[in-house]
């Protein structure tokens, strides 16, 4: 199955073919929708192919008048016909290069371009994770396939991430390939907002002057939300004046297993369930304090560098670059230490007012500093249009 759509962009110049699984939210799939639209401005055009059907962000893609492919393959279900569907996709696109995101994409997108087209193909890599106990056995053997067609198949390899890059050296990917970019922010976009916070707080019915900390997570074994509860628990044993917001899928007071954990906290009255919203960046605005309590597998974790941009300082566990991300304009601490993460938490809350905003303060400007969306661009379309000048002259 194919759909597309109609795209402005067309014209632009060189002709960037992005392979991912899905358009399901997620950070990955949100980087994409975010990095396309900043390397319009650098002249390369893009059309991006999911490998399965598109998901949420398609419909973002196609409002902002990009092509958008679906091949439809099934998950678990491997078919050699979706193989050949996807090379003879890639061969009529007519791409000048390809970008793949994540593992499956980087393996049959590899495949498929080497089979169709002889342009530079570039991989991309979003985890720093593979325990054995936590990942896929499937994913295990992806991974291992791509590591020995990593010196043959792209031209480079992006890891979002240091630690990443690092991982993935040790995994037998092609150290010579592999290089790092970190995520970047719209950071005109992602700004303070004295209006979201107060409208949040009316809408949870809390005073204007009520001091929030939220997590912006999906319900998944990977972010840890019983570690967050549990540092909440002893958070408010502390501070009466404290709420605590989750928001992301599975976050909802229909989440039984949740919300067991959250009545055991001894503060499930403090508890703001908001499940998944479109207005997550909104409601990071509105928090005095973000966390982030991953166990494991985070990279470059997006949310904690769109609160930062918002001037909310943030305390996170200290897994992928979480820690490069906040600098010394937070905390990071241990995974699977609640009271680390209680204390750390606490710690920015005991600040005066003043003082916590001027730390935000901070924060934001780490981010228009070294993360910001218009230089991250810059770099890849620097490496894209260095490979294309290659192989042009080869």
């Amino acid at each position: 199955m194919t759909t597309a759509a109609s795209t402005s962009s067309a014209g632009l110049g060189p002709r960037v073919l992005h392979i991912i699984t899905d358009l399901d939210i997620g950070g990955a799939e949100h980087m994409l929708v975010t990095l396309v639209s900043a390397l319009a401005q650098q002249g390369l055009s893009a059309t991006v192919l999911s490998l399965m059907r598109g998901g949420a962000l398609a419909q973002t893609l196609r409002r902002e008048r990009f092509d958008v492919h679906e091949i439809g393959m099934q998950p678990g279900r491997p078919d050699p016909r979706a193989l050949l569907r996807l090379a003879r996709h890639t061969r009529d696109l007519h791409p000048d290069l390809i970008q793949t995101w994540m593992y499956h994409a980087d393996l049959l997108g590899g495949l498929a371009a080497r089979m169709a087209t002889r342009v530079p193909i570039v991989w991309g890599l979003h985890n720093t994770d593979l325990d054995p106990q936590r990942t896929k056995r499937s994913t295990h053997w992806v991974v291992r396939a791509c590591a020995a067609l990593s010196h043959a198949v792209p031209a480079r390899i992006v890891s979002c991430s240091d630690t990443g890059a690092a991982l993935h050296a040790r995994l037998g990917y092609a150290p010579d390939k592999l290089l790092s970019i970190p995520n970047g922010f719209d950071t005109e976009a992602l700004r303070p907002n004295r209006a979201y916070r107060l409208e949040v707080r009316a809408e949870l019915g809390l005073r204007s002057d009520a001091v929030l900390v939220g997590q912006v997570a999906r319900f998944d074994p990977q972010k840890d939300h019983r570690s967050f509860i549990r540092a909440a628990g002893r958070l408010a044993r502390e501070r009466a004046d404290v709420d605590f917001v989750l928001v992301g899928k599975g976050c909802e007071p229909g989440n039984r297993e949740l919300v067991r954990w959250i009545g055991d906290s001894g503060a499930a009255h403090r508890f703001h369930l908001l499940g998944l919203r479109q207005d997550a960046r909104r409601l990071l605005a509105a928090f005095d304090v973000a966390a982030l309590s991953s166990a494991y597998g985070e990279a470059f974790p997006l949310v904690l560098g769109e609160a930062m941009a918002c001037g909310v300082p943030c305390v996170a566990t200290d897994v992928g670059d979480a820690a490069r991300i906040i600098g010394d304009t937070g905390h990071s601490v241990p995974p699977g230490d609640p009271a680390a993460l209680a204390d750390a938490l606490l710690a920015l809350l005991r600040l005066p007012a003043p003082a916590r905003a001027a730390l935000g303060e901070v924060a934001r400007a780490r981010i228009v500093g070294e993360f910001s969306l218009p230089a991250v661009a810059a770099r890849y379309a620097r490496l894209y249009r260095y490979l294309m000048e290659t192989r042009s002259h080869a």
